[in-house]
């Protein structure tokens, strides 16, 4: 770090600590909030979901060749298999906006085309099919066939404009494809690796298997022996572990995971603290910004109201699901539908945490276009449907 960073780094800090009102109620409550925030991230997200989802990517970055990337999600891919799969991805992972990152940055690495890696990224969190029935049951037929329908359109227009705008890119990692293609014979037969793979991504969707709000047919069924599963996945793969890789080949793994780990978690945590600090956890009015103030602005149709309310879903973070109950009781509030489905379209794929992270994979101007692509799509998409219904 520079001196000259260093130095205004200090007069940044002592100024806030100077001029920053902490006898105020609400910067008490903001500050504390953004622990509780934290806290609860930790509890409930980091174990269950990025663990596993941290192996993953390590597990990517060593074990999938660079040419099978290629292949399947290079710029040469068949756009038409490559964005058919990136774009459905959640509807298999049923992962939030943090969880996906590690699983983004393992395929972006390993030279993934930057269309299906940004369709992957988004429709990861955007297109989780529980989140899309209780949807549907909560806040209506039309809105979850909405959000459903606008997530996966989302994934394949924001993958084929950023394609676009970055083709001379991608072109060059065309240009070395034929090396990737050279020495890469595989240690182990396809299906073993499959196999390998489809554990782990079983392992994180039963961990993570949340309580059905309704509690009747498969979901609730699932979740009651969602852990019994995990547990019969985990042996699974302790024997696969043991018997299909040498200790060589874990250590890389773990290394890569470490790697992934040590990338992303400061980053996430920095950017909950920071979320919590302004927004508060779901359901509560304890960040700095009142929830009245957001319900007052995102009432009607409006260019406003839409825009608003795609930003705001864009930095808030919201856990699986969460966002539902919140719309719920801003509707309540006078929160327009339009507004609302903005939310829905922003919110659960981006968060300020991991606009942090993925500036650290993939540049502070990708991660701005592809911001700006899901808001300025979101809120043209609030505004149509607010139009409609």
């Amino acid at each position: 770090m520079k001196e000259k960073t260093k130095l205004l780094l200090i007069l940044a800090v002592f100024l806030l600590a100077y001029f920053i009102p902490f006898s105020h109620f609400r910067i008490q409550s903001a500050i504390l909030e953004a622990f509780n925030m934290l806290q609860d991230y930790a509890r409930q997200h980091v174990l269950l979901c990025l663990v596993p989802a941290f192996f993953i990517a390590g597990a990517i970055s060593v074990f999938v060749s660079q040419a099978s990337v290629m292949k399947y999600f290079g710029p040469k891919a068949n756009k038409v298999l490559s964005y058919s799969v990136a774009s459905v991805s959640g509807a298999i992972l049923a992962v939030c906006s943090c969880t996906i990152l590690p699983l983004f940055a393992g395929i972006y690495k390993r030279g993934a085309g930057i269309g299906p890696a940004t369709a992957f990224l988004y429709s990861g969190p955007a297109i989780n099919i529980l989140a899309i029935i209780l949807t549907a049951r909560v806040l209506g037929f039309e809105m979850g066939v909405a959000r459903a329908v606008g997530a996966v359109v989302f994934s394949v227009v924001i993958g084929l404009i950023m394609a676009y705008i970055y083709r001379k890119e991608d072109a060059e990692k065309s240009v070395d494809e034929a090396m990737f293609s050279a020495g890469t014979e595989e240690t182990r037969p396809l299906w073993k690796t499959t196999l390998y793979f489809l554990t782990m991504v079983l392992i994180l969707i039963f961990a993570t298997w949340g309580k059905p709000a309704i509690p009747v047919g498969f979901w609730n069924a699932v979740y009651k022996i969602h852990w019994f599963l995990t547990i019969a996945l985990l042996f699974t793969l302790f024997l696969m572990l043991k018997y299909w890789f040498n200790k060589d080949e874990l250590k890389i793994w773990v290394d890569s995971t470490w790697g992934f780990s040590k990338q992303i978690l400061p980053l996430l945590f920095v950017g909950v603290l920071t979320a919590g600090f302004l927004m508060g956890r779901p359901g509560l009015d304890n960040g700095l910004i009142p929830n009245r103030y957001v319900s007052m602005l995102v009432g009607g149709n409006s260019l406003w109201a839409n825009l608003f309310a795609s930003l705001a879903g864009a930095l808030m973070y919201f856990a699986t699901l969460t966002e539902i109950p919140i719309l719920q009781g801003l509707m309540g509030s006078g929160m327009g539908k339009g507004p609302a489905l903005a939310l829905l379209l922003a919110g659960p794929a981006l968060s300020l945490p991991s606009m942090l992270v993925i500036r650290s994979v993939m540049g502070t101007k990708k991660m701005l276009i592809y911001v700006s692509l899901v808001v300025v799509m979101a809120t043209i998409t609030g505004m149509i449907y607010g139009a409609w219904f």
